[in-house]
């Protein structure tokens, strides 16, 4: 399924909420780990003063001394996985989408948001950088609520669909790490009305009711297909909810009820009366959603 764990970190602790959940996947998967951090070379000399310029390559070489010695604190928290460690120059979102595509089937490890420096990024806007920028897997994880520095047993998947193909690409790796993890799987589709179905006339007054009624029927006899095709492949905890509302808002809100949760979703799909477009939704759900959510790329 995965080749090995790319887990970018910045120095900072907030960056290092993944490595929990990271060490049960790693030891789980049983995947080598590469540790990175990118010091940032045009963000170091934005800060420093002129006439302290010719200090420069000292700095950025203290800086990726700092970061060489932390990667390898972090690495032996790693027992008996083998862990590799990488300090590069550059811009950080550009750097890690390089050493992920530099190996098929890297999964991204990362926390969303840090700290910024010589040797620290922001981790929100390089994580949205890498989210849309990358043809890679990522494993993301909302660092703000992370806390502990204890893992949370997850034992349930949540698989966001929209009714589209793409969509629906994420369904063979949800089988995949339920069966590994054995963890249950919820599919859950989101619906309300078009805002044209609002729309009448003195002549003709939508049947507003009933034409939610259909839809909702639609919806459900979509995922219990859908249910049934993952069963058939040897899953025997699959369910299926239907959530009337704006996409990502309602399924933000359902995972967040599911504190034991993974949300497996691809970036993007169709959009229309039942559909919405992934790409927004992916993104927003990654921003709000308490839970670690892994993000596909729809081919």
């Amino acid at each position: 399924m995965y080749s090995k764990i790319l887990i970018p970190l910045d120095g900072s602790k907030t960056a290092e909420k993944v490595l929990p959940l990271a060490r049960i996947l790693a030891a789980t998967l049983k995947l080598p780990i590469e540790l990175l951090e990118v010091v940032d070379i045009a963000a170091a000399t934005a800060h420093i003063a002129a006439d302290k310029a010719r200090y420069l390559d000292a700095i950025i070489t203290e800086g990726e001394n700092a970061s060489r010695e932390h990667l390898a604190e972090i690495a032996a928290t790693f027992p008996g996985l083998a862990v590799s460690c990488r300090v590069e120059r550059g811009r950080p979102a550009d750097v890690i989408i390089e050493r992920a595509e530099a190996e098929k089937g890297t999964l991204i490890a990362m926390a969303t948001h840090g700290r910024s420096g010589i040797n620290r990024w922001m981790m929100g806007s390089v994580a949205e950088k890498v989210l849309r920028g990358t043809t890679a897997p990522l494993f993301l994880v909302r660092a703000g609520v992370a806390g502990s520095a204890c893992a949370p047993a997850i034992k349930t998947i949540v698989v966001p669909l929209d009714g589209s193909e793409l969509a629906e690409a994420v369904l063979p790796t949800v089988c995949e790490v339920a069966k590994t993890l054995d963890l249950d799987v919820i599919l859950c589709r989101a619906y309300e009305l078009a805002a044209t179905a609002y729309y009448g006339s003195e002549d003709y007054l939508p049947k507003y009711d009933e034409m939610l009624r259909d839809l909702k029927e639609s919806v459900e006899n979509y995922l219990i297909k859908k249910a049934d095709g993952l069963k058939a492949t040897g899953l025997t905890r699959v369910s299926w909810v239907a959530l009337e509302g704006a996409g990502a808002e309602e399924i933000v809100r359902y995972a967040n009820k599911h504190h034991d949760a993974l949300v497996a979703m691809c970036t993007h799909g169709r959009s229309g009366v039942s559909r919405w477009a992934l790409g927004s939704v992916t993104e927003k759900v990654v921003r709000h959603a308490e839970e670690p959510v892994l993000v596909l790329h729809g081919a």
